[in-house]
C-alpha cells in the first residue's frame, strides 16, 4: 500500500503536477490522521468495553457474596435464639422448685453444649477486600455506589467490633464456671466422658449446689446474645437492602 502511495506521488511530480501532488500529499495525511482517530477510537472503545465487564463481574461477585451472607446471618441469629431460650430454660429449672433432677441436669446439658457459646459474625468479605487492595474501586464508576460499598463494608467492620468487645468483656467473667465448677462434665458431645460416672441425683445436687455461678454465667451470655442479635438483625437488613441495589445495576 505505501509502494502504491509512493508511486503516483512520483508520477505526479515527474509530470510537472506539483498542484495536484500537494493536494494529493495533504490528502494522504488527513487518511493518516483519520486512520490514527479511528485506531485509537477503538481502543478507547475495547479498554471501556474490558471495564465495564470488569465493573459488572466485581458487582456480580458482590452480589453472590452478600446473598450468602443474607444466609450466614439468619442462621446466627436462629442459632443465638435457640441458645438463649437454653438459657431460658435453665433459669426455670432453677427456680422451679418442683423440677425434678432428670430435667435439669437435661437443662445444664443444653446449657452447656448450646447457651454458652459465643456469637460470631463471618461474613464474605473476599471481593471487597480485592477491589481495596487491588485499586480496582474505581471501576464502579457511579460514585454514589461506590460510597455505598464502602460504606456498606464499614458497618460490616462496626458489626465485627462490637461482636469483638463482647466476647472479650465476658471472656474473664465467663472463666470462673469453667475454672471453679466440673461445667464439662454436662457437655454430653464431648467431655462428660472424662468424668467419672455419676447419678441423676448427684449430678442434680450439684448442679443446685452451685446455682448461683451457673445462673450468672448464663445471664452473662444471654445479655452478649440479645446484643449482638440487635446488631445482626439489622446489618442483616442494611444487606437485603444492598442485594437490591447490586441487583438493580447490574440490570441496567
Amino acid at each position: 500500500m505505501i509502494k502504491f502511495f509512493r508511486k503516483i506521488r512520483q508520477n505526479l511530480l515527474s509530470e510537472g503536477k506539483t498542484g495536484k501532488y500537494l493536494k494529493y500529499a495533504i490528502g494522504e495525511i488527513l487518511l493518516v490522521v483519520i486512520g490514527i482517530l479511528i485506531a485509537l477510537s477503538i481502543n478507547n472503545w475495547n479498554d471501556s468495553r474490558k471495564i465495564n465487564q470488569q465493573e459488572k463481574s466485581y458487582l456480580k461477585r458482590l452480589l453472590l457474596e452478600n446473598k450468602q451472607d443474607v444466609l450466614t446471618f439468619s442462621n446466627e441469629i436462629e442459632r443465638l435464639e435457640n441458645n438463649n431460650q437454653k438459657i431460658t430454660n435453665l433459669s426455670e429449672a432453677f427456680k422451679d422448685k418442683n423440677c425434678s433432677d432428670s430435667l435439669l441436669v437435661l437443662r445444664a446439658n443444653e446449657y452447656v453444649i448450646f447457651g454458652s457459646l459465643y456469637p460470631v459474625f463471618n461474613p464474605s468479605t473476599s471481593t471487597y477486600e480485592d477491589l481495596s487492595s487491588t485499586g480496582n474501586l474505581s471501576v464502579i464508576k457511579n460514585t454514589q455506589l461506590r460510597d455505598q460499598i464502602v460504606g456498606h463494608y464499614e458497618d460490616y467492620e462496626l458489626v465485627e467490633s462490637n461482636f469483638k468487645i463482647n466476647n472479650d468483656w465476658a471472656t474473664p467473667i465467663d472463666a470462673p464456671l469453667w475454672i471453679n465448677t466440673d461445667a464439662l462434665k454436662f457437655d454430653t458431645n464431648f467431655t462428660s466422658l472424662l468424668f467419672p460416672n455419676a447419678s441423676i441425683e448427684n449430678l442434680a445436687r450439684e448442679l443446685r449446689k452451685e446455682q448461683a455461678i451457673y445462673l450468672r454465667n448464663a445471664a452473662l451470655h444471654y445479655w452478649i446474645n440479645e446484643d449482638c442479635l440487635v446488631y445482626l438483625k439489622q446489618i442483616k437488613e442494611d444487606t437485603s437492602i444492598f442485594i437490591d441495589l447490586l441487583g438493580n445495576t447490574i440490570q441496567k
